[in-house]
């Protein structure tokens, strides 16, 4: 992929309906997809390809997508889905003035498979490593 992006906004950039709707195409594709495929996967929406490039340079501006050299340009996800919520979570957790009453509310409010998947990790799991 060729394009830089800019992290001025962080993983916390707010994002439009437009935008989380052009994102979850992206996530759900695996791949990169050209801007005029992105607007016939929302048709229903009645979108002008103009409008789709837009979105998506205001989400490559914004450090969620890059796209190939290509013509047509394809587009892509920076991070999954999930590495981005993920960098989201560590962002707000270290905005918090205090982390521990932020990490035993986001426990506190878990459920117990959620629970169990969390001590799992910790543990050094199938999913992931135990950090110090």
């Amino acid at each position: 992929m060729a394009c830089e992006t800019s992290d001025r906004e962080g993983p916390l950039a707010s994002l439009g309906e437009l935008e989380r709707t052009v994102m979850d195409r992206l996530w759900a594709a695996g791949g990169p997809v050209a801007a005029a495929t992105l607007r016939d996967e929302l048709a229903d929406r009645g979108l002008a390809l103009t409008t789709v490039h837009t979105v998506l340079t205001r989400l490559e501006q914004k450090g969620f997508v890059v796209h190939d050299d290509g013509r047509p340009r394809r587009f892509l996800p920076r991070a999954s889905r999930e590495e981005h919520a993920a960098q989201v979570m560590r962002e707000v957790l270290g905005q918090a003035a205090d982390r521990q009453a932020v990490l035993a509310r986001f426990v506190g409010g878990v459920d117990a498979e959620e629970a169990r998947m969390l001590r799992e990790l910790l543990a050094g799991g199938p999913d992931g490593a135990a950090r110090a």
